[in-house]
């Protein structure tokens, strides 16, 4: 069955996306939950329009993302964190502890989810990796020094 998605699904598609799915997964799943429509030739043409209208989106996402990378990529962030003699940190610095000195230093909000680390356990400068959009990941440089 030829049905149009007006969310996007994981594995099936994005919104405005005219999909072939089974008989039984459309009418039972996408078509009760309100995920799809039938693809009608009216709808197709409201498709269209919906696809138009997330390719703008896109593009203006992608933009934002692009500037908010070159304002941190050549920055290095400080975070002040408790440590041993060892340089070793009594606890870790976190995702959600890199988005708020991120924020706090460069008044550039970044959500936690967006950053893909593991959790920093040692002083010294660290790379976390951050995803704003899925065209555009950069590096942050982060400096973890002693309190």
């Amino acid at each position: 069955m030829k049905i149009i998605l007006r969310s996007d699904r994981k594995g099936l598609g994005k919104r405005g996306d005219i999909v072939d799915v089974s008989d039984g997964h459309a009418r039972n799943f996408l078509l009760p939950q309100g995920h799809a429509l039938k693809a009608s030739d009216g709808a197709v043409t409201q498709a269209a329009s919906m696809r138009r209208s997330r390719d703008l989106r896109d593009a203006q996402d992608r933009e934002s993302a692009q500037t908010i990378a070159s304002a941190l990529v050549p920055k290095v962030i400080s975070i002040p964190a408790k440590s041993g003699p060892e340089g070793k940190l009594y606890g870790s610095v976190t995702s959600a502890d890199v988005a708020h000195a991120v924020e706090e230093q460069t008044k550039v909000v970044i959500d936690r989810k967006n950053l893909h680390m593991d959790p920093i356990k040692s002083l010294g400068t660290h790379t976390v990796t951050a995803k704003l959009h899925s065209d555009v990941e950069f590096p942050i440089t982060v400096e973890v020094i002693s309190k």
